[in-house]
């Protein structure tokens, strides 16, 4: 298989996991300033299984979906105003906190301990950038912005930081033992 065959499977990966991404946003808890949804899952997934570069993509893709009108945000809304909203901080902090988990992974290894850490911080880097957000668009005092869009999100946070990291270096595993993914990195690194 040629390094290119290898890289568009990569893509489409990343494009499926844009889709999981916008299937996921709808499983929403209503709370009164920002809802849990499934979104930080599917990103702690597709970093976890894609790494930094395509998880990234794949992100990068699921919010440009959404900011053209797509209804893949949470609650099938979709729309740039969406991003610029009281909770499109926790949008645009799902790109450095999908690097993040990937970058980590990739500078460790793929195991379900360094997933766990890479997870759990790329949580608090989601909930970092939506509460600042929140607290600036909705012009909140700092207690109350990290009451409504930090604190009730972190026993949550872990639970999903756990299932992206269990899930996601089982599946990773697979996809390397069909060699999906390690082929692509070691070509990659012969590449650079």
């Amino acid at each position: 298989m040629t390094y290119e065959q290898l890289r568009l499977r990569r893509m489409i990966l990343a494009a499926l996991f844009a889709a999981i991404t916008g299937v996921l946003a709808q499983m929403t808890i209503p709370l009164p300033l920002v809802p849990i949804t499934g979104q930080t899952l599917a990103i702690g997934l597709a970093a976890t299984i894609l790494g930094s570069r395509y998880g990234t993509m794949s992100i990068l893709v699921y919010l440009a979906l959404g900011a053209v009108g797509v209804p893949v945000f949470a609650e099938m809304k979709s729309g740039i105003s969406i991003l610029f909203g009281p909770t499109g901080g926790y949008l645009v902090g799902f790109i450095p906190s999908a690097f993040i988990i990937g970058w980590y992974m990739e500078k460790t290894s793929f195991t379900m301990k360094n997933a766990m850490i890479a997870n759990t911080i790329g949580m608090i880097v989601t909930l970092a950038f939506g509460t600042v957000w929140l607290k600036m668009s909705a012009g909140l005092p700092w207690a109350g912005a990290l009451k409504g869009g930090f604190y009730p999100f972190i026993p949550v946070g872990i639970i999903k930081a756990f299932l992206a990291a269990s899930i996601g270096t089982g599946v990773r595993k697979r996809l390397v033992s069909a060699n999906l993914l390690a082929t692509l990195d070691k070509s990659m690194k012969h590449s650079a």
